[in-house]
């Protein structure tokens, strides 16, 4: 099988050398993405819900590019800096996944730090 990087022309440019995601046969594996706006490119600030919905729109720029959507998703992996961000996070992550099919898998850890200091980041994997 042949990997495909997808760079989408609408994200914020990734930071470091990596690509957005890798399409590998019927997959798609997302980079982790931070609450980083597009247009601006720098980190948005604001609390838990404000950061996880910025990470979640940068996650639909990189499906939308696919033809993907979040009913895609079979896996996602939440870091958090403060797991007591836990139930809020999950409230918002909640609102982007069509009620009408199965949820993906998920983890959520806590970590010491993240880039550019943010509270989240949410890396997913998705099926064509």
């Amino acid at each position: 099988m042949k990997k495909i990087a997808v760079t989408p022309p609408k994200c914020a440019p990734t930071g470091g050398f990596y690509s957005h995601g890798i399409k590998l046969g019927d997959l798609l594996f997302c980079a982790g993405q931070v609450p980083v706006d597009p247009d601006t490119k720098t980190l948005v600030v604001g609390d838990i819900r404000v950061q996880t919905t910025r990470v979640l729109e940068n996650i639909k720029l990189i499906l939308a590019d696919q033809n993907l959507g979040f009913a895609n998703i079979v896996k996602a992996t939440v870091f958090l800096k403060d797991m007591a961000d836990f139930q809020a996070m999950n409230e918002t992550y909640g609102t982007y996944f069509p009620k009408d099919v199965p949820l993906p898998a998920r983890t959520t850890v806590q970590v010491a730090a993240l880039p550019r200091g943010a509270a989240i980041e949410i890396e997913v994997i998705a099926h064509y």
